[in-house]
């Protein structure tokens, strides 16, 4: 088969180009969102994965509409962040940590790995929290300043510190999830699993994608418009 995916091209950019290819390199376990600088080529050799395979596969995923999303400015591309990824999270994170700890407590003895399932989903909620604050609160704003002001108020470089630290926040919940991702063999409940234990592995499946989502649109599109603003 001859593709018209070059392996040459980012992750990021492949999926902002067309969002439905984000399933297919979830599927092959490639982070388009964290790891969108790097090329199809590097990233399915470092996850020893054929990247032509990949590009096939890539080719012949079902045509999907460019999300409303990609025509927003930076400012409104913040907003939409806040009001579709930081709302779901600011719902999930604490009634998901409790079933994770109830499934943890019920089945830890016979599936301990929950032990760490349940310590690094703490860790990943400890760290989400308040960077979602920050963004909210110092970030974000910053951003639609600039966004509503023009370059008379400056350029995107004056953000450029909190967004390198946004970046490193992104780079360890990436971590994290794809650590319980692995711990839990992609999000697959035992043979003995209860009906919460389903539901754990389902919630825990539908954040990493949203984390996915949510990541992607902030260090692929948002970030690198913020920098180049004004420059």
């Amino acid at each position: 088969m001859t593709t018209t995916i070059a392996t040459n091209e980012t992750l990021g950019d492949l999926v902002t180009a067309d969002p439905r290819r984000a399933r297919v390199l979830e599927k092959f376990g490639l982070d388009y969102c964290c790891g969108g600088q790097r090329t199809l080529g590097e990233a399915a050799a470092a996850a020893g994965v054929d990247a032509t395979e990949v590009a096939d596969a890539l080719d012949l995923a079902d045509p999907e509409p460019a999300p409303e999303w990609q025509s927003l400015g930076m400012g409104e591309l913040a907003r939409h962040v806040v009001d579709t990824h930081h709302s779901y999270l600011w719902e999930e994170l604490k009634p998901l940590g409790e079933l994770v700890d109830k499934v943890h407590r019920v089945h830890g003895e016979r599936h301990p790995e929950l032990t760490r399932v349940a310590e690094a989903y703490r860790l990943a909620v400890a760290d989400l929290e308040p960077h979602l604050f920050k963004e909210e609160r110092i970030l974000f704003p910053g951003i639609e300043r600039l966004a509503s002001t023009g370059s008379a108020s400056g350029s995107g470089e004056a953000l450029r510190g909190p967004i390198t630290q946004m970046l490193r926040e992104h780079d360890y919940v990436g971590e994290l999830m794809t650590e319980i991702h692995e711990l839990t063999d992609g999000f697959t409940a035992p043979a003995d699993g209860c009906a919460s234990y389903q539901q754990m592995m389902s919630r825990l499946g539908q954040l990493e994608h949203d984390l996915h989502e949510h990541i992607h649109k902030e260090n692929n599109v948002l970030f690198p418009r913020v920098l180049a603003f004004g420059a």
